[in-house]
């Protein structure tokens, strides 16, 4: 006797069939997709089709096609073409749909087309958070990293590119040239057919060095000497690890501290992050409503006059400062071990002499001011302290504010363990997420688009873990 759990039979008629209703569990998460895609006012935000007058064949609701896109980056399912399957299969799109599949194209087209609107909607959920006073800590953790983008290494070029793909080529030419000439001697040196063959790659060669001439006058023509062929947008960018370089974007988050929630996000194409501290620290507090706010970074970040910006915006920056000197490895004294005393406006070195103000000079938009003491000469120490004449102090006019900053710092040896459990989790998940493949997108804006979609679903999830499913659907239609 069969001791097995039978299955309704395919051909077997239902006098009351199931309603879609059934389908899915009241706990369901796609119930609280549902719940804020309906409470959105979409043509406000802008997605203008939700007022497209009537005419023709009617057009799917920017809703539908919205809640296919959040439900699609909640489940990993980023595709346009795997999520029109899904649509015509999976019960939980079925019931979020109202039965209804647009095709691929539809799909593709409609992020493409409202970029500007989604990532309004990304900054409405965060506002929905605020409402629900998630936000009571203000402090937020700012990091970067890299994403791969649609083009290969070797269609993205650069001065140096050029340089060193030429002088292959070069190389290449000179030993065909070679070879032909061995043959010119003795024809009988090389084996038959070798020498056509040779002939076609000189002449494939030749082809490759017109290219590399055409490329580099276009990267003179480019603002930053560097263009990608297949993404125009895409940039070179390198990373800590030797050999990591990747053709990609630099995506930046704002990270609340206390529920790891992504508050803000912008993507860049610049390589480095010296110049994103203050926009992302004003972004998110911003999204935070608050009037102060705090702001964790890693060496990275370090900019004097981006530090500056944040302290003038009433952010507190804690950044720690790299250190570039080679002073104190070589034994020597460095910029730590001279004392300023503002009241006189001069250092005391290591020796008990005053170093004085010198002179003021600009660097780089910086102005700095020059101190030196006129007892280095003949002073002890001197060896243990400069390899030149006298040792020269260098002081920006708001150097100030980075002192602040360290003493800051100092008094919170845990602010960087905090930094990095708070974004670095962040960032591996939503990697996880996204998968070992490249961005599905090209360009910028629409990079930054897909990259919304990513944040938005990201932060749904985790307003569903700790809210529950009930808990965001009352606080959706509260």
């Amino acid at each position: 006797m069969k001791r097995f759990v039978d299955g309704i039979d395919r051909s077997q008629g239902l006098l009351l069939p199931d309603r879609l209703e059934d389908y899915v569990h009241e706990d369901n998460p796609v119930r609280v997709v549902d719940a804020f895609v309906e409470a959105l006012d979409l043509s406000a935000l802008g997605f203008e089709a939700a007022n497209r007058a009537a005419g023709g064949r009617p057009a799917y609701h920017p809703a539908t096609l919205l809640k296919i896109y959040i439900y699609g980056y909640l489940n990993r399912i980023q595709s346009s073409r795997r999520l029109e399957r899904e649509a015509q299969r999976n019960l939980e799109l079925i019931w979020l749909t109202g039965r209804l599949a647009p095709d691929f194209k539809t799909i593709a087209d409609f992020r493409k087309d409202n970029g500007g609107a989604i990532t309004a909607v990304c900054s409405r959920f965060i506002a929905l958070c605020r409402k629900m006073k998630v936000f009571s800590h203000a402090v937020v953790a700012i990091d970067g990293s890299k994403l791969k983008a649609v083009n290969s290494r070797d269609r993205n070029f650069t001065v140096g590119k050029v340089k060193g793909r030429r002088k292959q080529l070069e190389e290449s030419v000179a030993r065909y040239l070679a070879e032909l000439d061995r043959a010119d001697r003795d024809a009988t040196l090389l084996p038959e057919g070798r020498v056509p063959h040779l002939k076609d790659k000189l002449a494939k060669l030749r082809v490759q060095m017109d290219k590399l001439d055409t490329i580099e006058r276009q990267l003179l023509d480019a603002p930053d000497h560097q263009i990608s062929l297949t993404d125009p947008d895409a940039r070179s960018m390198t990373s800590s690890g030797r050999g990591t370089g990747t053709v990609g974007y630099n995506v930046q988050a704002a990270v609340d501290a206390e529920h790891h929630l992504i508050v803000a996000h912008d993507v860049t194409n610049a390589g480095h992050d010296r110049t994103q501290l203050s926009t992302m620290a004003k972004q998110a507090r911003e999204a935070l409503g608050t009037e102060r706010m705090t702001a964790l970074a890693d060496r990275g970040y370090f900019n004097a006059p981006e530090i500056l910006a944040c302290e003038q915006a009433g952010i507190i920056p804690l950044v720690p400062k790299p250190l570039t000197s080679n002073s104190k490895a070589e034994g020597r004294f460095d910029k730590r071990d001279f004392t300023y005393d503002p009241a006189t406006d001069a250092y005391e070195c290591p020796a008990g002499e005053r170093a004085t103000h010198r002179f003021t000079t600009e660097e780089n938009g910086l102005t700095l001011h020059k101190y030196w003491s006129s007892a280095c000469p003949r002073c002890s120490m001197r060896t243990r302290c400069t390899t030149s004449s006298d040792r020269r102090i260098t002081r920006w006019e708001h150097e100030h504010v980075l002192e602040t900053m360290q003493m800051l710092l100092h008094a919170r040896p845990q602010a960087a363990v905090a930094r990095r459990q708070t974004v670095e989790h962040v960032f591996g998940t939503l990697k996880s997420w996204l998968g070992t493949t490249p961005l599905l997108t090209k360009t910028l804006p629409k990079v930054r688009t897909e990259i919304s979609l990513a944040v938005l679903a990201y932060n749904m999830k985790r307003m569903i873990k700790i809210m529950g499913t009930q808990g965001m659907v009352r606080a959706i239609a509260a």
